[in-house]
């Protein structure tokens, strides 16, 4: 779902230990954009396939990323991007995190300091919101494994939740709400 027009997007900063930033993807993003989109892996639990030319990256990122209202660069010191974070709407009083990290960084920590400088700002951009959601594929471990050291509940398993990629997947479903405790 698309989030309103009205809706504000500053650019956040560094989160504490300054290992990594957030802000605004460019269209000159886009050769750090193929480290991570063109890699099968990464792409493995995300709804798009590996991209498999720069020009097809750089119209996504013209499409689909400079057109998005909440989507952010997930960069290094040097500000240069390994991957990027996004907000969605779900409704009125909910939203949806999701994160993709190049696979070189994967079990660095740097998914879970995004998601979580992102989660201790939401509910101060979007004060109307009752919850953050993440829906997981269950065999992504890993970024089942970031959303609970930032501090997000388990729900549970919705069962044939997804279609993506011609199959039919089982989904974790994690929310954190403005009253939850961050890790």
């Amino acid at each position: 779902m698309e989030m309103g027009s009205q809706e504000t997007q500053p650019i956040m900063s560094s989160s504490p230990p300054g290992r990594i930033s957030l802000r605004p993807m460019t269209l000159s993003d886009v050769d750090d954009y193929m480290v991570w989109a063109t890699d099968p892996k990464v792409a493995r639990f995300c709804t798009w396939e590996p991209c498999t030319s720069r020009d097809e990256a750089i119209k996504y990122i013209t499409d689909r990323v400079l057109t998005h209202p909440w989507l952010r660069a997930i960069c290094l010191e040097d500000d240069r991007p390994i991957g990027y974070i996004l907000i969605m709407a779900v409704d009125d009083i909910r939203k949806e995190i999701g994160y993709v990290l190049a696979r070189k960084y994967w079990g660095k920590g740097f998914a879970t300091e995004a998601v979580r400088l992102v989660t201790a700002e939401i509910f101060k951009e979007f004060p109307e919101i009752e919850r953050v959601e993440a829906l997981v594929d269950v065999d992504n471990v890993g970024s089942q494994k970031v959303l609970e050291k930032v501090g997000f509940t388990r729900e549970g398993v919705m069962r044939k939740f997804l279609y993506i990629k011609g199959s039919v997947r089982d989904t974790v479903m994690f929310s954190f709400l403005p009253t939850d405790t961050m890790k």
